[in-house]
């Protein structure tokens, strides 16, 4: 007789069961790296959106504007159009008190979209890599 050259049901059910750990292995480490990214998305376009706001400044003689759309249109285009943080929430501005200080704000309510707590970003936001030593930048 000829033997059966297919494989048997053990055989299967192990490979099976390493294909879904390898996959579960992929998305634990994937989730973690899309936070990252959107930290760093966001803390550059806040980085964006500052240059634009002190160069507003600089052509108004010193008048900030009144909310980040003002940086859009008008006598110049300071940016081409004012995005959403990465979450999908409108980014937070809060023109200066004193203009001599250019104490204004920009910054995002983080991954929940409330402002405000912990999971707020700025562009002073720790690097989330410092933690693990791949890098130690930090943009102000």
């Amino acid at each position: 007789m000829k033997p059966n050259g297919g494989f048997t049901l053990i055989e299967l059910i192990l490979v099976t069961v390493i294909i879904g750990i390898l996959a579960g292995m992929v998305a634990l480490n994937y989730s973690g790296r899309v936070r990252d990214t959107q930290i760093r998305a966001s803390k550059g376009d806040i980085s964006s959106y500052s240059s634009a706001v002190d160069m507003y400044a600089l052509d108004n003689n010193d008048e900030y504007p009144k909310s980040l759309n003002d940086l859009v249109g008008g006598k110049r285009n300071y940016v081409r159009e004012v995005r959403p943080d990465p979450w999908g929430n409108p980014y937070i501005y809060t023109p200066p008190t004193d203009v001599l200080k250019a104490d204004y704000k920009i910054f995002s309510a983080g991954p929940d979209g409330v402002p405000g707590n912990d999971d707020d970003i700025t562009s002073s936001t720790a690097d989330p890599n410092a933690k693990r030593g791949t890098g130690t930048t930090k943009s102000q």
